[in-house]
């Protein structure tokens, strides 16, 4: 399979397990508290990783990296994942989906900054097509009572999607140099590391005999799918596809949130949507399309 297109696929599987983290997310902070559950997640997801890579091939990090992959696990979990968790526990559902939709535009801007990616005019009108049918889907699938926003919790989940553009940008060689599980083996264990002292009181106050099986069932898919799964797709994408691109694939997320909606019949299905899911995969289709900062160095002209 072309290289390119596998890299559509991780990118797209890794954004549909973030698509089910905001209900599922939210449904186990009925029960745990968030700190709880970014702990879980992070020590989950490390035990995952380091398990795995048993049965993989050992691949020795380069000990002058290790410093870099700390501060990659800083921006791409405790910085992103983390501090979103905090801020869905304090906001809508509705509104955390709204946010995630700046990650492209942040990701864009960094991008240039960074790596002297060219801001071309496909891809601002790739990223505002997007941006409108990610927006238009959510607003429609808005009800009476769905609010409950904040602009604490609301600012947390733009502050999360701002640290993850970061860590698509400035992390790119990382992912070129090392396997997914490799980084990841350690990426989580430094996040553990990060959270355990904080969230210590937390776990150990948890009544274990007094949580619900459907809590239990949702902090585990917090752990394999939304961690495990899909930050292996997540990196996999990152080798294969510009930052932009990537980020690109956020406009997923409510696409199935509202999809596990009209599955759930907490929704239906209309032509508002239909146009909204339409106007995400051309404004994808558009950004693909926008030249790269070695395509314009390639026919010798500036970016």
């Amino acid at each position: 399979m072309n290289k390119n297109i596998q890299g559509h696929l991780f990118a797209l599987a890794a954004n549909i397990l973030w698509g089910l983290m905001a209900p599922i997310g939210k449904s186990a902070l009925v029960e745990f508290s968030a700190l709880s559950v970014t702990t879980f997640r992070m020590v989950g997801a490390a035990a995952c990783f380091w398990l795995l890579s048993l049965f993989c091939k050992r691949e020795q990090v380069d000990h002058r990296d290790m410093l870099k992959i700390f501060f990659a696990a800083l921006f791409a979990l405790v910085f992103n994942q983390g501090v979103y968790i905090f801020g869905l526990s304090m906001t809508s559902p509705i509104d955390a989906s709204i946010v995630t939709t700046m990650l492209p535009i942040v990701t864009m801007i960094v991008a240039a900054i960074y790596l002297k990616e060219p801001v071309t005019d496909k891809k601002v009108l790739g990223i505002f097509v997007g941006a409108m049918g990610a927006f238009i889907l959510i607003m429609s699938s808005q009800t009476t009572g769905a609010g409950n926003g904040s602009l604490i919790g609301d600012l947390l989940c733009l502050l999360a999607q701002i640290s993850f553009s970061i860590y698509l940008t400035v992390f790119k060689g990382l992912s070129q140099k090392y396997s997914p599980i490799t980084l990841n083996k350690w990426m989580f264990v430094y996040a553990s590391m990060c959270y355990i002292p904080f969230s210590y009181h937390d776990v150990a106050a948890i009544e274990w005999s007094n949580v619900s099986t459907a809590a239990l069932l949702q902090a585990g898919y917090v752990v394999v799918g939304g961690s495990f799964l899909a930050y292996i797709f997540i990196m996999s994408a990152q080798r294969l596809l510009r930052p932009t691109v990537v980020s690109m694939y956020n406009y997923m997320q409510p696409i199935v949130a509202s999809t596990v909606a009209i599955v759930l019949g907490l929704g239906v299905f209309n032509p508002e949507k239909g146009i909204a899911i339409a106007l995400v995969f051309l404004g994808v289709y558009i950004v693909t399309q926008s030249k790269s900062r070695k395509d314009f160095e390639k026919e010798g002209k500036e970016p």
